[in-house]
């Protein structure tokens, strides 16, 4: 009997420090983040980038126990929708620049009689960075491999109730309704260079967008912040990337008392556990901020379950 999947797509992250060379590598190596015609000039120019930083992202991942939290979040979340949908659904993930890679899902995926696979990449907002990256992969490691089920994908979803509640219910867990109104929230995205916005990437307004609504959601919750903002963090090279910075806006902040949500990412990662937890806390309190806070990602909140679920509905 025939069946579907659903695949969930990200970026991954070393699975040890052993790793991070690889992922260093694989990721600058990717035409969408270093847009440069000529492939053999992209290769030299992350192994310039690979050379550069390798140590000192080992000791970053060394700070954070090691490794980066996403494929374990990444797990967690797949057994989650895997309950949810039952047995005549498998459910399974590739990560774009570390194991387990596409090539290595479409492999697990031989074994099942699959008529249709649904793609769906775990940034909610649409960027040729992230987005179109990993569902290309996929999609050419797939025809490589010459199966021939059918492939679906679907490209943001920022906009999904569910996911927003999963958020909503995030920050909630960090400030409650009545002390709101003493903290600025901060909605913290992960930066894009200004000239790959300039070239027509939706990102920026998909984010500016996505503020709004949560803005809306949090007020209907009786959250009523101080100020609510949006940063934009993990900027890399000399490159003018998005305004405000992460550091600009604290720096500039008025009041002491601030919560963060990284509202670009639904799993985990190095960019929370170690920049927004450990390095911008360190910012803060240098600052003379009184309470630093920072919410967790969706991860495997249920909301985010039933997200998922609804997007492959939404996808048949």
């Amino acid at each position: 009997m025939k069946k579907e999947a659903i695949v969930l797509l990200n970026m991954g992250g070393p699975n040890n420090l052993e790793e991070v060379e690889v992922f260093l590598t694989n990721m600058f190596n990717d035409k969408n983040i270093i847009n440069v015609g000529s492939p053999f000039l992209r290769g030299f120019i992350a192994k310039m980038i690979t050379f550069t930083r390798t140590e000192k992202s080992q000791e970053i991942y060394r700070q954070i126990g090691g490794k980066s939290p996403i494929v374990g979040h990444t797990k967690n979340l797949v057994a989650k929708l895997q309950d949810r949908v039952g047995e005549g659904i498998i459910v399974d993930f590739a990560m774009r620049y570390t194991p387990p890679f596409a090539s290595e899902t479409i492999e697990r995926l031989k074994s099942y009689d699959i008529e249709k696979i649904y793609l769906i990449p775990l940034y909610p907002h649409y960027s040729t960075t992230t987005t179109k990256s990993s569902l290309e992969d996929f999609e050419e490691q797939y025809h490589l491999n010459g199966d021939d089920a059918i492939l679906v994908e679907i490209k943001h979803f920022f906009e999904n109730q569910n996911y927003n509640k999963a958020i909503v219910e995030s920050i909630k867990k960090r400030v409650s309704a009545g002390e709101s109104n003493t903290f600025d929230l901060i909605f913290s995205a992960h930066g894009l260079p200004l000239n790959v916005v300039e070239r027509g990437d939706p990102y920026q307004k998909h984010i500016e967008k996505h503020v709004a609504i949560l803005t809306k959601m949090l007020e209907e919750e009786g959250m009523q912040f101080a100020h609510v903002h949006l940063a934009y963090q993990s900027k890399v090279g000399p490159m003018e990337w998005l305004k405000p910075s992460l550091e600009e806006k604290l720096t500039d902040m008025k009041n002491r008392n601030v919560v963060i949500f990284p509202i670009a990412f639904t799993i985990d990662n190095s960019e929370t556990d170690f920049e927004l937890e450990i390095e911008y806390r360190e910012a803060a309190h240098e600052l003379g901020f009184k309470e630093y806070r920072v919410c967790r990602c969706p991860n495997d909140s249920d909301y985010f379950v039933e997200a998922l679920v609804e997007l492959y509905a939404k996808m048949r």
